[in-house]
């Protein structure tokens, strides 16, 4: 049986779903009461979209309150997994996010933790029992609806082994590689550079696992233009879009992305469901 915890996202449909009420004491605790009764249940996949620390809280209770009922093996989908951009330690007084909720998941015990397209291979080697999605899929259903004359662009040193896999896997598109440079102390971005000399008017594809606020991606557009690309197209696995599309829309002719992290709605972005994916 599965648990969705975001009732909006149901990656595996809605069939065999088991019914719960969530809600929030006065104090300010979450509470989740399992509805569905059970018969000769031991597997459970539970699913979650982690926004919050209070969503991993909800998983938790989620979690507990299953195996009081006798569920002895649960699985646990957590597609876009959270702080997996802290997974070094930069400046001295930080905490190494990832692992804290890396040892938070890994305490629970579940059978397998499936996760989409992490951002390192640090978070996969914190998690036990970890099942990667790769972003293969993804980037082939976007390169279907493009342009055949079309080069994929690696927006930094981070994305390069990621990218080159996909195009491996693709086999159809030259990889054009990239690099920026980023105060650690304050996070602004510099030194945006396209390692080509002509794009000779062909149309670029970014393709990276988040975007957040977008600035590496408007730094790099303004790049890529001066170096004479064409239609500007982006792909991310995670789409936080922290301050929105009204930026991205000045470049990008179409935006892809999953609902991985949210859901999302706009003319211009284009959401494929993880479920068509996994």
């Amino acid at each position: 049986m599965i648990l969705n915890l975001d009732k909006n996202f149901t990656p595996y449909g809605t069939k065999n779903s088991i019914d719960y009420n969530f809600f929030t004491f006065l104090g300010g605790e979450p509470h989740i009461k399992i509805i569905s009764e059970f018969e000769n249940v031991t597997e459970v996949t539970i699913t979650h979209r982690i926004q919050s620390f209070n969503d991993i809280g909800t998983l938790l209770l989620a979690t507990n309150a299953l195996k009081n009922m006798g569920i002895k093996k649960l699985h646990v989908v957590l597609p876009y997994f959270p702080a997996a951009r802290q997974d070094r330690l930069m400046v001295s007084g930080e905490p190494l996010s990832v692992k804290v909720y890396a040892d938070i998941i890994n305490a629970q015990n579940y059978e397998s933790v499936t996760i989409f397209d992490p951002h390192s291979e640090v978070t996969p080697a914190l998690l036990n029992d970890c099942k990667v999605v790769d972003n293969h899929k993804f980037i082939k259903q976007v390169t279907q609806q493009l342009s055949d004359d079309l080069i994929l662009i690696s927006p930094d040193g981070g994305a390069l082994k990621k990218i080159y896999k996909v195009a491996a896997h693709l086999q159809n598109y030259e990889v054009v590689e990239c690099s920026k440079s980023r105060n650690v102390k304050t996070g602004q971005l510099t030194g945006f550079k396209v390692y080509t000399d002509n794009l000779q008017g062909k149309d670029c594809l970014i393709v990276d696992d988040i975007c957040d606020g977008g600035g590496t991606f408007l730094g790099l557009a303004k790049e890529l233009k001066a170096k004479n690309a064409g239609n500007l197209y982006l792909a991310v696995s995670h789409g936080i879009f922290s301050k929105g599309f009204e930026e991205l829309e000045k470049y990008f002719t179409k935006i892809f992305t999953t609902d991985s992290f949210k859901t999302t709605e706009n003319k211009n972005c284009i959401q494929i469901e993880l479920g068509k994916l996994l």
